[in-house]
């Protein structure tokens, strides 16, 4: 069972999650929050395995509580949730540790769906605005910084390179399994080889170095 923690300042909001997430049969909701503080204090007395966090909320908003939360021992995936296509402060969660970025709209199925990839370790790279976001976080870096990206990623092993750009392009560690003719626990550990070297926590911030590096 999938354990998550749904944090959103408007109740109705919170209830359709928990029903969409339940119904599902292998998601639960173990604890709700209406902002900040509470989804920080409820990541540490619950332990879940998900975080879905609005960005705006009163008092601690999403943006500050993910980037407490992402830093803890132990600490959950974060998802940061929208009302906005493009929301330019989302990029700063990432940077804390957050894995992905969902519309509030996005239909039941890919909700589910969603979690279920977090969960699994994979990123939420695949919607059109969480490349959208990506890319236009990297093009904002004042001065531009490819150089010193490419530095980094010149650390990696051939195949680790190949694995995080392909990591960069949304794909699930199956995908790239299936495209780089390697099992999916071999991705897996190429994956975590190159955070690692990187020094970076989770695939979102490696896809953001490489946007950094011009590389896609």
């Amino acid at each position: 069972m999938i354990r998550v923690l749904v944090a959103d300042d408007e109740r109705m909001v919170r209830s359709w999650l928990r029903m969409m997430l339940e119904s599902s049969g292998d998601i639960s909701v173990v604890a709700e929050a209406s902002d900040g503080d509470e989804a920080v204090a409820a990541a540490s007395r619950c332990r879940p395995d998900v975080v879905l966090m609005d960005v705006r909320m009163p008092g601690t908003d999403g943006l500050a509580a993910a980037a407490r939360i992402a830093t803890s021992p132990g600490a959950p995936k974060v998802v940061m949730l929208t009302t906005f296509d493009l929301d330019e402060y989302v990029h700063e969660a990432l940077r804390a540790g957050a894995v992905g970025f969902l519309l509030k709209d996005i239909p039941p199925g890919d909700l589910v769906n969603a979690v279920r990839t977090v969960s699994a370790g994979n990123a939420m790279l695949a919607p059109s605005v969480t490349r959208r976001l990506i890319s236009a976080f990297a093009e904002r870096n004042d001065p531009p910084r490819p150089a010193a990206a490419r530095r980094l990623l010149d650390t990696l092993t051939d195949r680790e390179h190949e694995v995080v750009l392909a990591v960069a392009r949304g794909l699930s560690n199956r995908q790239i399994g299936r495209e780089l003719s390697m099992s999916e626990t071999t991705v897996k550990a190429h994956v975590s080889r190159a955070l690692a070297k990187l020094r970076l926590g989770n695939r979102v911030q490696a896809a953001i170095l490489v946007h950094e590096a011009g590389l896609l």
